[in-house]
């Protein structure tokens, strides 16, 4: 904490130091932007010392799964911190130490949208967070993808929004899924109709509400992971290795929604109507979350399966080589950052 002690013989000055009054003002705006936690929360001040630990502000690194989360520890880059270790917030555990160099944040999220945008929440309130870092497995909707590949974001959507049209309604201004059109036999009428994608509502700090059915990916990081196409990812497993190297894919779109996809027909629709090539269940809660709060973010997917209901390789052991390959492309990433952030120092 900061005091400043103005002797006034029992009046204020009319010439009061300017200079104070403006570094009063910038810490008070800083203390509001960096710990968002209550005062009279039990752990207000273990969060503020871990605020004031970091050298600049924090890389929030988030991931879905226990499988993630290990094979994060399985890679040894995370360096816990010797002060404080972890946090726990609201059943979260957020744990604070380096990754190559550079101070981050990570923190499982649990499963689907809820918990994901509920933790990036808490993450940028609670700390000093400079961006956010995503990575975890996902299906692929695209045939040029193949298992262990990871994919890099431009930009993902919410999928699971929709309009239920009534039977032979004139169409809207965004696609689709037409039921009628996966009848078997085809001629056969579906009193299902169809039903068509919403967009959905996006606060941001100084912007009026925005009606978006795409969330964008930061450009200056996605300029920044555009130096990680030739990274070396992992193609075997103890008993079985991936026909082909995995590799880094770059300006694909993504889909996340409260589902599993695991259905070919519905699949190839994203595909053929949007675009998308990743199928995931957290990363736009993230991505706008982030976007809500004015901090850039970025999202890495590795490829588990097709997504389609007959995966041959189907393998537990392949979601680890997924999430292996995603978060060495993050901890790459992280390391890019600390590397650029001692270039702008200078």
């Amino acid at each position: 904490m900061y005091s400043f002690k103005l002797k006034c013989n029992g009046q204020l000055h009319k010439m009061m130091d300017l200079k104070v009054v403006v570094v009063v003002v910038a810490l008070m705006a800083q203390v509001q932007l960096s710990v968002q936690l209550r005062f009279n929360h039990p752990l207000h001040g273990v969060v503020d010392r871990i605020n004031q630990k970091a050298k600049g502000s924090y890389i929030g690194l988030v991931m879905a799964y226990s499988t993630e989360e290990a094979a994060l520890q399985a890679t040894g880059h995370f360096v816990p911190s010797l002060d404080i270790p972890w946090v726990d917030l609201a059943g979260r555990r957020f744990n604070i130490g380096k990754i190559k160099g550079v101070d981050v944040i990570y923190v499982k999220s649990g499963e689907e949208m809820l918990n994901a945008g509920i933790t990036v929440q808490i993450l940028v309130d609670a700390f000093d967070i400079k961006g956010i870092v995503h990575y975890g497995i996902a299906g692929s909707a695209n045939a040029s993808l193949s298992i262990g590949d990871v994919g890099v974001l431009n930009d993902v959507a919410f999928t699971g929004s929709w309009n239920w049209k009534e039977f032979k309604a004139e169409e809207g201004t965004l696609p689709e899924l037409k039921f009628g059109a996966f009848n078997v036999p085809e001629n056969c009428q579906n009193l299902l109709a169809n039903i068509e994608f919403t967009s959905q509502q996006l606060f941001s700090v100084g912007k009026p509400v925005e009606d978006v059915f795409w969330q964008p990916i930061e450009p200056k990081w996605l300029s920044i992971a555009s130096q990680l196409q030739n990274l070396t990812l992992q193609q075997c497993l103890k008993t079985y290795c991936l026909p082909k190297a995995p590799q880094i894919v770059y300006g694909l779109r993504g889909s996340t929604d409260n589902i599993f996809l695991d259905n070919e027909a519905y699949r190839d629709f994203l595909f053929n109507q949007f675009n998308i090539s990743i199928v995931d269940e957290e990363s736009v809660a993230i991505v706008a979350t982030s976007r809500t709060n004015g901090v850039p973010s970025i999202v890495f997917r590795g490829v588990s399966d097709s997504a389609s209901g007959e995966n041959k390789l189907s393998e537990p052991s392949l979601s680890s080589l997924a999430a292996a390959n995603a978060v060495t492309a993050a901890l790459e990433f992280i390391g890019l950052l600390g590397q650029k952030s001692m270039v702008d120092d200078h």
